[in-house]
């Protein structure tokens, strides 16, 4: 497997792979993924339902600073933004999206080019063409009913 991008800072990559063995791990693990993020750092999550996408978002938030209670995965309105007067998080559904210039009609490069937030796309495979190359990419696994494997996510060569 290709190794991620060089720009994926090695405080980052240490953390994957990684198992969570409940819904509060997984969301533990986006606290420290916050943590160690540059502004501007864009999240790519691949996987199935139920896979903890959104779960890892919540915790993103929450090492933002941002309360994590409000977060839920936007399929509906594929956008929501949380600040609350803190840095940013923009956080991306493409579950519902048809086409990646459906994403591009949205305002995707203007969230995409925040250098002060911190942007989460959810079921990013479906605007993989649209990730900027130094997305940190990560795949969610079922595991067993609350385990879940998250790791470092190469796409394969278009």
């Amino acid at each position: 497997m290709p190794s991620p991008p060089d720009t994926v800072p090695s405080s980052v990559q240490d953390l994957f792979p990684v198992v969570t063995d409940s819904p509060d791990a997984t969301q533990a693990l986006g606290g420290t993924l916050a943590d160690r993020l540059p502004p501007g750092s864009v999240v790519a999550l691949y996987g199935d339902l139920g896979t903890g996408k959104t779960r890892l978002v919540k915790g993103i938030a929450e090492g933002l600073g941002l309360s994590p209670t409000g977060v839920r995965s936007p399929t509906f309105t594929i956008l929501h933004t949380y600040d609350e007067d803190r840095r940013p998080l923009h956080h991306f559904d493409a579950y519902r999206v048809q086409s990646p210039d459906e994403f591009v009609e949205l305002g995707f490069e203007e969230y995409v080019s925040d250098e002060t937030g911190l942007t989460c796309i959810e079921w990013a495979d479906r605007v993989d063409s649209l990730l900027p190359p130094d997305a940190l990419r990560l795949a969610l696994t079922h595991e067993a009913p609350h385990r879940r494997r998250i790791a470092l996510h190469t796409p394969a060569p278009t």
